[in-house]
């Protein structure tokens, strides 16, 4: 599970603390613990924590209070709830609010470990750091004014406001599950809940208990009756990421309940019905998973009403300094420093790599450079060796690689590559009206003519 996370566990109960701290150090996780939940807060801020596990009713701060608190800063952590056997409608509630799960007390160790597992696995699998605060994002909360992403934004004009099944593709770390929210914020739906669910992080066997749900001694564990996911997204949106990780057993029970809108909780013969839409991802393609009897054709067609295809970054370089200037904003207020940017030499590096991790690894990469620079800008003894030692050849419409040419030509080349995109685009805003074109970008009309000739735009 990669390298040891760290659980953060929020119990007023010294003995019920012990005890957990107990399990889940022996399951390999380091644990911090705090009494109540102002602790928690402040525990948050000053660690990395991976997974917090939190009682819902605790001193200073209750269990809904961190959990609004926790959503809000840090929404990426996965939240579950600690509950009496009285209060689990109060735990669905939290669930719907964004919790990631909820146990109930006294609850069994073997599903306790389940269920923190599964968080573990969500967060290793799924690290959502694409966004950022959502104050300080731009259009649909969504970074990148290139050619590639205004046709994803056109798309989300158009569907957000529909029923209509969504599948969105892409490389890993592009921002899948950003595009996901973008759709639900955007639609009639945005004030009842967005479930997600990474299809990857769930062992094949517990699949279908989690999306439906199961009823009390379904199976082993099983000491109370549970809704499922889907049933949890009524009214909302239910995002289903790393779709192609479904089993094609459990394929045709998810094809039903998406055009019937109906199914069964595990061990259950009572049929519920909802109301949700469903938005699905992948970075696999589905069409060879097809031929290769990995995923069913009929579920295919049934996913694919919409389709959404995120550029990877490396196709969409003129959006690398808007990323950066807002990954930097979000590190200096985290890290407490005062970068100001990257400096020449760095930025034509960063614009030469080929970011096989896309805006995930770019954003890690921000992160390290700011950790190891002084305050000022970042250089390229900063950058990590493989991104300052890149050997990735120029493609079409990317700047030169290094000894290809020299670095003031490279950095003009970027330059002129950002300003033909920039230009490009507010002439498309104003009907190729040159007058309104040099007001929008705020230069002369003379010179809004100059650089157009100068980068082989059309004549005013």
């Amino acid at each position: 599970m990669g390298e040891t996370k760290q659980v953060l566990v929020a119990d007023d109960e010294a003995n019920l603390r012990r005890v957990l701290k107990a399990q889940l150090q022996h399951d390999g996780y380091e644990v911090r613990c705090v009494a109540d939940g102002a602790a928690v807060l402040q525990a948050m801020t000053e660690h990395h924590i991976d997974v917090l596990i939190t009682d819902l009713r605790m001193p200073k701060l209750d269990g809904m209070q961190v959990l609004k608190a926790i959503s809000a800063r840090f929404p990426h952590v996965p939240v579950i709830m600690i509950t009496a056997h009285g209060t689990v409608d109060t735990a669905v509630e939290a669930l719907k609010l964004g919790a990631f799960d909820y146990v109930t007390k006294p609850f069994d160790q073997a599903e306790f470990r389940r269920v923190v597992g599964k968080a573990a696995r969500t967060r290793e699998l799924s690290q959502k750091h694409v966004s950022g605060d959502p104050n300080e994002r731009g259009r649909y909360r969504i970074i990148g004014q290139s050619e590639p992403m205004r046709g994803v934004y056109d798309v989300i004009e158009k569907v957000a406001d529909t029923p209509s099944t969504v599948l969105i593709t892409g490389e890993s770390g592009t921002g899948k599950e950003l595009i996901a929210r973008a759709l639900h914020e955007n639609s009639s739906r945005k004030d009842k809940p967005f479930v997600s669910v990474n299809c990857a992080a769930i062992p094949a066997d517990l699949l279908e208990s989690e999306l439906f749900g199961y009823e009390r001694g379904a199976f082993t564990g099983a000491v109370t009756s549970k809704p499922g996911r889907f049933e949890l997204a009524h009214g909302g949106t239910l995002f289903l990421d790393e779709i192609a990780e479904i089993p094609v057993s459990m394929q045709v029970k998810l094809l039903r309940a998406l055009q019937e809108q109906q199914f069964e909780r595990v061990g259950g013969i009572k049929t519920i019905t909802v109301n949700s839409r469903l938005i699905a991802a992948t970075n696999r393609d589905l069409k060879a998973s097809i031929a290769d009897g990995g995923f069913r054709e009929d579920l295919y067609y049934r996913l694919n009403i919409v389709h959404v295809h995120l550029p990877p970054l490396r196709d969409r370089p003129s959006d690398i300094p808007l990323l950066l200037d807002h990954f930097v904003q979000k590190f200096n207020n985290q890290l407490d420093r005062s970068v100001t940017g990257f400096d020449d030499a760095a930025m034509t590096l960063l614009l030469r790599y080929g970011w096989p991790g896309n805006i995930r690894e770019l954003e890690n990469v921000v992160e390290r450079c700011m950790i190891f620079s002084e305050d000022g800008e970042v250089g390229t003894q900063h950058l990590p060796a493989e991104v300052r030692d890149s050997n990735v050849e120029a493609e079409p419409g990317r700047v030169a690689g290094v000894g290809e040419t020299g670095l003031k030509e490279a950095v003009r080349e970027a330059t002129l590559k950002l300003e033909r995109e920039f230009i490009g685009r507010a002439l498309d805003q104003t009907g190729g009206n040159v007058t309104h074109t040099a007001r929008l970008l705020k230069i002369s009309r003379k010179s809004l003519q100059n650089k157009m000739k100068e980068l082989g735009l059309r004549d005013a």
